[in-house]
Parts: C-alpha cells; structure tokens; sequence
C-alpha cells in the first residue's frame, strides 16, 4: 500500500489473486479494531508482570514488588504508571510457546507457525494481514484509511502476508513520529497539478492493461482497482491526513504519552483506530531499548538491568497513556490494546563479556549480566476489548520457569484477537499458495478470561 506517483503496478498482483473469504464479519457500526504493540526480543516477564523475589539471588533481579491498584496483584518497580491502572488491564502470566529463536518465536506469535525453526521468511500469513485481507473482502468501504497500518510495524522478516500478497501487508509508517518535520509519504497530496498527473497516469495504465484485462476469464485482475482507487483516495483525502497528524493532538497529551518515539508512535496508533483503521501494529525498538536497539537482553549485547531502567521509564508511560486513553474516550469496547513479545527472558541470570560499549552496556569485555531466550514461560498484557480487566490468568512456577496454570499457546492467542475481529477462527481457512486450504488457526481456542 506504499504508493509512490511513479507506480501503482507496484502494488502486488499475487496477493490479488487469492479467493474470497467465506466469513462475514460484523457490521460496519460494530467493527472492532486491535492494536498490537510489540516487544522485540522478548521482555524479561519475571523483571516486569511476574516478579518471583523469593526465587533467590542466582535468580532475582534487583527490582523491587510493589502493589497496583487491583489488591493481591504486583508487578515490579519498573512500572509505577502501570502499577496505577492495573484494575484496566489484565496480565496474563501463562503464555508458552515452542521455539527459542527470534524468528520462529515471532512466528509462532504472530501467524501460529508451529516450526520450531528459524525461518529466513514466512511461510504462513500473520494475523494482522489475514484481519486485513477478511475485512476487505467486506465491499464498498467509505471510510477511506487502510484496514492495517503499522507505525514502526512489525519486523519484515518475521512477519508479513506469505501467500496473500504483498497488497495485504501494512501501510508502513517508518519515521519517528515525535520528530518535528515528521511527516508520513503517499497521503495528503493537496497540489492540483501533481493529483491531475496522478489520474493521468493511472488512466494510461488501464488502457494499456486492457487488452490482458480481456483473457482475464476469472475477473482476477479487476481486484487491483480495489487497491488503487484505496491508494489514490490516500492521496487525495484531507481525512487520511488528518489521521496522522499529530499537531492536531493537544500539547498535554502529547506529554502525557512521552515526547519521544514511543509515546508518539503510540498516541499515533490510538488517533488511527479512533479513526476507523481496524489493526495496528507498533514495534518499540531504537535507541529507547538501548545499545542493541532491541529488547534481547543478553549479557554480551547490555547490562539486563541497566537496559531496563534505561528503557522501562518510556515503556510505562507510553503504555499506560495508551491504555488511560482508550477508556478515557470510549473506545475501551471497541478496541483491544495487546502488549508482548515472541517470549520471555530465563529466569536464571547469566554473565558474560560485554561486546561493546553503549546504552546500558559497559565497554568491550566488562562483566555484565544478561538473561537469555526463555519460550516456556512469559507475559503479555491485555486491556479493552470489552474484557473484565484488572486480573491475572494462569501462573508461572517459583522461579517463572514453566507454566502450572492455565497454560496458554500461540494458537490460543491468535484464536482470541481474531474473535475479538468478529473472525472465527475454528472455520475459516484460506488458499495458499497451492491452493490448498489452510486454516488461519490449528487447535486454537479464545482464552475465555479475554473475551468480551
């Protein structure tokens, strides 16, 4: 859906071709929407939703419990601002999954892909693109913002539309918002002259298209239209401008998120949803997670606590903020908010050898502590959606090494957000590549606790 005025026949023809959905979805006034923030490289649970102080000192961080507004519920220090709104949202501390490397944790995460190997792309559709490519199934849409959007979307090569096509990927906001020349391409073109060459040019493709447009027995490649008259109204339309920009935001609440690329990326997502865009993503990564740009702790790439008082700061306030205002202007039934990451940290700490001065790191061959990737046990956080919010589902063991309650798959996390779309997930296949149809979830069942 990035669209330059040199071509709309970039716009992927695969992801065009695919069948139509047999699911209906709910009417335009109830439509949900979803936005994901994710944590790149996993956040240690037991230094943040799931401290365990009791697990000893090869174990335990330095990060003190305190109390949140739900009584009987502690998190960890690092999070005063959340530790405020608890009783608006509700951790779930029985998440697992399989695979120990970022890419195949991600994609266990993010499409259900239950190969525990790291994979250079791929191979299933996540779920954002599946919502997208359901929901435009729908017809004639009037509002004229993308169904997806990703502000800082989620890493390429772990996520994405596999067999759908390009077309049903996200339209891509990759600047910092917080800069104060941010400004996003491809929407809002106001001069005349430029949208009069913009309608010329995509009328000469059309002609020039006509004739394979005659063999085209099936009607297939009268989808494209569907995607170019969504990119030209991109273009063309005040609203789509409105939407992401921020100077329209008072001031108060652009502090109230955190001025830096967090918080805006974040109050971003909350004006697009408000908006009319049913999903969004937003990866916190950068400079705000430290030295290696990323939430992987290891003791060679930072010092693990050092990283998290560096970062956890803008982490609390931008999420909070996000959650605050989701129920402070009534969109607490309409839209769910999931904070994660592909999985957690171990909770046993290791030292090593720093690899390089930086951000919470010490110089080249310092001593430092760092935890590992730990798939068996981590936390997420769940907030509006309709949920009963302000409690915690399933539990880890002493030392947050392995669930013992309530334990909670991919699957069972993907199942959820997409009955959360109004998308049944135990029926609703699609065709891959070969077109065999493939469900867009296996085993998977709603967590009953975060359903509406």
């Amino acid at each position: 859906m990035q669209v330059g005025l040199t071509g709309f026949a970039s716009l992927s023809w695969p992801g065009l071709l695919r069948l139509r959905a047999e699911n209906a979805l709910k009417p335009d006034h109830e439509k949900t929407a979803v936005i994901m923030v994710w944590l790149p490289g996993g956040l240690s649970h037991v230094d943040s939703y799931d401290p365990k102080p009791d697990s000893g000192s090869e174990y335990s961080g330095p990060f003190k419990e305190i109390s949140t507004k739900v009584p009987g519920t502690r998190i960890t220090e690092l999070m005063p601002m959340q530790a405020k709104i608890a009783d608006k949202f509700t951790i779930l501390r029985s998440m697992n999954q399989g695979a120990g490397g970022h890419p195949a944790g991600s994609m266990q995460m993010f499409s259900g892909d239950s190969d525990t190997r790291d994979k250079p792309e791929p191979r299933l559709p996540d779920w954002m693109s599946v919502a997208n490519y359901l929901r435009s199934q729908e017809g004639d849409r009037s509002n004229p913002l993308p169904h997806y959007v990703g502000v800082n979307p989620a890493p390429a090569n772990y996520s994405g539309p596999a067999y759908l096509g390009n077309a049903f990927g996200p339209f891509s906001v990759t600047d910092d918002p917080n800069r104060p020349n941010f400004a996003v391409p491809n929407i809002g073109l106001s001069d005349p002259a430029e949208m009069k060459r913009l309608s010329d040019r995509l009328a000469l493709r059309k002609s020039l298209d006509k004739m394979e447009r005659d063999f085209d027995m099936q009607g297939e490649l009268g989808a494209l239209d569907e995607f170019e008259t969504q990119a030209m109204t991109l273009l063309t339309n005040p609203q789509t401008r409105d939407a992401f920009d921020l100077s329209q935001e008072d001031p108060r609440t652009r502090d109230r998120y955190g001025r830096n690329r967090w918080g805006q990326q974040l109050l971003m997502a909350r004006r697009l949803v408000e908006s009319g865009v049913d999903i969004v993503t937003s990866t916190l990564s950068g400079p705000l997670c430290g030295r290696v740009n990323n939430w992987d702790d290891h003791a060679v790439n930072q010092h693990q606590f050092e990283a998290l008082r560096f970062r956890m700061p803008n982490y609390d306030q931008a999420v909070s903020a996000l959650i605050e205002d989701v129920y402070a202007r009534g969109l607490d039934k309409r839209v769910l908010v999931v904070v994660t990451g592909e999985f957690g940290r171990t909770p046993k700490i290791k030292y090593d050898r720093s690899t390089g001065a930086g951000n919470a790191s010490g110089p080249t061959g310092t001593l430092q502590p760092g935890r590992d990737h730990w798939p068996r046990a981590f936390s997420n956080i769940w907030a509006g959606g309709g949920i009963q919010t302000g409690g915690v589902i399933g539990a880890s063991d002493k030392r947050g090494e392995d669930v013992i309650e309530r334990p909670c798959g991919p699957h069972d996390f993907l199942a959820t957000i997409y009955h959360h779309l109004g998308i049944d997930s135990s029926k609703v296949t699609i065709d891959d590549f070969n077109g065999r149809p493939t469900p867009i979830v296996n085993d998977g069942r709603p967590i009953p606790e975060l359903m509406a």
